[in-house]
């Protein structure tokens, strides 16, 4: 990304603790009522999430920037 986002610019959706379909069905609510270029930092538990967010995203034409896992968290960065 050439340009600096600030955190403040980044719409954070925290779902830790909510499982299928819950995490897909609020980041595409989420991309939906969003400009293109938005970033949006998904946070979440469910181990289907790594499969599922990046099938979405390739459906609705967001990019992925990043999928970082932590213990107990997998964390998105996505890009409308």
């Amino acid at each position: 990304m050439s340009e600096s986002i600030s955190e403040d610019e980044i719409l954070l959706l925290d779902l830790v603790g909510f499982f299928c379909p819950i995490p897909v069905h609020e980041t595409r609510k989420a991309l939906d009522r969003r400009k293109l270029g938005t970033i949006i930092k998904v946070i979440c538990d469910d181990p289907e999430t790594k499969h599922d967010l990046p099938a979405l995203c390739n459906r609705l034409g967001a990019k992925i920037i990043e999928i970082e896992e932590r213990v107990g968290e997998i964390i998105f960065t996505i890009q409308k």
